[in-house]
């Protein structure tokens, strides 16, 4: 069994996610989410979907996040 590294519990289907030359050990998706997902740096959010990047490493959930912190280039692509 292994045992996850953001609970620590010990489950037989816990799972690897590989990142980064790094290997990750969760137990569940949540577990993983907490660890490898980015926040939002306006409203702190977890982006779990493709979410927006500045060009200098800035992460934003939505567009509108962007723009409220000074981003106007960035959009959402519907």
């Amino acid at each position: 069994m292994a045992e996850c590294e953001v609970c620590g519990n010990e489950y037989r289907m816990a799972f690897e996610v590989r990142a980064a030359g790094e290997v990750h050990v969760f137990d569940s998706l949540e577990c993983a989410a907490q660890r490898m997902a980015p926040v939002c740096e306006n409203c702190q959010c977890r982006i779990l979907g493709h979410g927006l990047e500045t060009e200098d490493g800035h992460f934003y959930c939505c567009a509108h996040c962007a723009r409220t912190q000074g981003h106007a280039q960035l959009v959402d692509h519907a």
